[in-house]
């Protein structure tokens, strides 16, 4: 499928997704969103990508906030509509994806942004990033997740402070408060990022996706994050690749998963 908003390259078992509205700072619109979940889809359901990256165009901005001019004359049911089909197709979409995605912040992460950042298993970032919420100056809230997520990243009370100051932070500070794991300069961010999906990609992606369900069982009210581990760990005995994993282990040499 040809795209016109995002860049889909693989490498091996890697996949990277670029969001390339670079005259726009990569603000978020619904056809982009459309197009993410596509190529996000596409990437889970191909069994040679074990891990996904997810960047912006450019070296100012990852993702600069969702596209206002889409929604600035939304009246309160279209506003909710808005929210719920964003969550449904991007935002839980990817927090809850089997194959790990790693965001790759290169500069401004505002707005929706940082909400598709959070969402994703978690985040690095350039030097010259800055990250922030600041829909309160427009008059709204974040409404794809952030007053939920970003609690959970870096705690009530600094995530209160974010929200209500509509500041930002500086990539340092990200780093500090808990919400990006590595800082590098931007040139090394991309090679960082495949570093890592490498890593990720020797292991085992049944038990990886096992994995994140598990942790993410820890946040849904509706679950008991215990009961889903012991479930998923359950799962893992009845795959090839435990087979794999535990009779490379005995013979001593490196696994092959499948």
């Amino acid at each position: 499928m040809n795209f016109e908003n995002i860049l889909v390259t693989t490498n091996e078992s890697i996949a990277t997704i670029t969001i390339n509205r670079p005259n726009q700072l990569n603000a978020l619109n619904l056809a982009t969103i459309l197009e993410l979940n596509k190529a996000l889809t596409d990437s889970n359901t191909d069994p040679k990508i074990k891990a996904i990256i997810l960047t912006g165009s450019g070296t100012k901005a990852f993702i600069a906030g969702a596209d206002i001019k889409e929604f600035a004359n939304f009246n309160e049911e279209q506003g909710e509509n808005l929210s719920k089909s964003g969550h449904e197709l991007l935002f839980d979409f990817v927090e809850n994806l089997g194959t790990p995605v790693i965001a790759a912040i290169n500069g401004f992460a505002l707005g929706g942004g940082l909400e598709l950042a959070m969402s994703a298993h978690f985040r690095i970032a350039s030097s010259n990033a800055k990250m922030g919420l600041p829909e309160v100056s427009l008059g709204v809230i974040p409404g794809y997740g952030g007053t939920q997520r970003l609690p959970q990243l870096i705690g009530k009370g600094k995530a209160m402070e974010l929200i209500m100051t509509a500041n930002m932070l500086t990539a340092e500070e990200a780093k500090e408060w808990g919400l990006v794991n590595h800082v590098v300069d931007l040139e090394e961010l991309l090679p960082l990022a495949e570093k890592l999906a490498s890593k990720i990609a020797r292991n085992s992606s049944s038990a990886i996706a096992n994995a994140i369900s598990a942790v993410n069982a820890n946040y849904d009210k509706k679950l008991n994050g215990y009961e889903v581990e012991k479930i998923n760990f359950g799962n893992c005995f009845g795959t090839s690749d435990f087979e794999e994993g535990t009779t490379a282990f005995l013979e001593k040499r490196k696994p092959n998963f499948s």
